[in-house]
């Protein structure tokens, strides 16, 4: 009997992640009960156990709505019947901040699946976004006015993290998961119209799709890719500066560098010198950047984190915020 389409668009990437590692390593599914994670971890079982590789699914509870925790266990029940080697449940606390609960419910997952990881000796860590997660994140990114590097999207690969159905729709997931008999979680927060993801995935692409006719999401998606190019070459040149400037971060070499190298030179001092990362804007960075280009006596550039950026001695300097140091970007002489 051949194998239905939608299944093996989802187990031919999960196969080609899966084999860049050697038999007898950890594996991660980072799964919520949805289609994507299901699918997901569907192929990593069959694929990796071909492999000799162990495959562990854990189920992430945040705690943000009602009946939370019985959905985990459910989750945990249906990874153990599709045949993972373990299961782990791991309950986490979300602190929404200035980047709303869904950012804040992201930084929670990363942190806690790290932690397993390491616990765990896991080389790598399965997550189940698709091509329709990578369109609606280049809206966002549009959006919000972030530049490149958020319209870039999603990467398929950092730290020990892999995105394998990155290029795989969600309509192959969905269907892969009936085909197999998977029941899915439908979550109500995809539902949800306070989040502008979920106006993004039912109203918005749906809407330019309606408009513009089909291939949006295709569209957005290979603009990611090739934007996500760009990004890193530009950032690869960035790091290379910063490293070569060293701890002098000297006006005069900075003001030789085309301003996308020099803005990403000084937002990597930046965040070196504590400034949070979820916080720091390109606002901040732009202010920064005049103490390069057009410097008139300002005294500091104020940052996240309680901190102030200085020109001193035709140096850019980043130190912690004094006592009667404030402002909401730039003091004044």
């Amino acid at each position: 009997m051949s194998l239905h389409p939608s299944v093996a668009a989802v187990r031919r990437p999960v196969r080609a992640t899966l084999e860049q590692l050697e038999p007898g390593e950890t594996v991660i599914v980072a799964c919520s009960g949805g289609a994507d994670s299901l699918a997901l971890a569907s192929a990593a079982v069959f694929e990796g156990h071909k492999l000799g590789l162990q495959i562990i699914g854990v189920t992430v509870d945040h705690g943000m709505q009602a009946g939370s925790a019985d959905q985990a266990a459910k989750v945990v029940e249906q990874l153990a019947e599709i045949g993972v080697d373990e299961t782990v449940t791991a309950t986490v606390e979300v602190r929404a901040d200035g980047d709303g609960p869904e950012a804040a419910a992201r930084q929670a997952r990363y942190a806690v699946l790290d932690q397993l990881a390491e616990r765990l000796g896991a080389s790598t860590i399965l997550l189940g976004h698709t091509r329709d997660d990578q369109a609606e994140t280049v809206l966002l990114g549009l959006t919000r006015g972030s530049g490149a590097r958020s319209l870039s999207g999603m990467r398929s690969a950092f730290d020990r993290y892999r995105r394998p159905l990155l290029a795989t729709t969600r309509t192959d997931t969905e269907t892969a998961c009936q085909v197999q008999g998977l029941e899915v979680w439908h979550d109500p927060h995809n539902r949800d119209f306070a989040y502008t993801r979920a106006r993004i995935r039912h109203r918005v692409l749906p809407t330019l799709e309606d408009h513009l006719g089909p291939g949006v999401t295709d569209a957005l998606a290979r603009t990611a890719e090739q934007l996500r190019d760009d990004a890193d070459f530009i950032d690869d040149i960035a790091e290379a500066a910063h490293r070569d400037l060293g701890e002098t971060l000297a006006v005069a070499t900075l003001a030789r560098y085309p301003a996308a190298v020099r803005t990403r030179v000084l937002r990597i001092a930046a965040l070196e010198a504590g400034s949070p990362p979820a916080e720091l804007t390109r606002e901040h960075v732009k202010a920064v950047d005049t103490l390069v280009t057009g410097w008139r006596g300002q005294r500091w550039i104020d940052l996240p984190g309680h901190l102030l950026a200085r020109r001193t001695d035709g140096v850019i300097v980043f130190e912690r915020k004094q006592s009667g140091e404030s402002g909401p970007f730039t003091g004044n002489l």
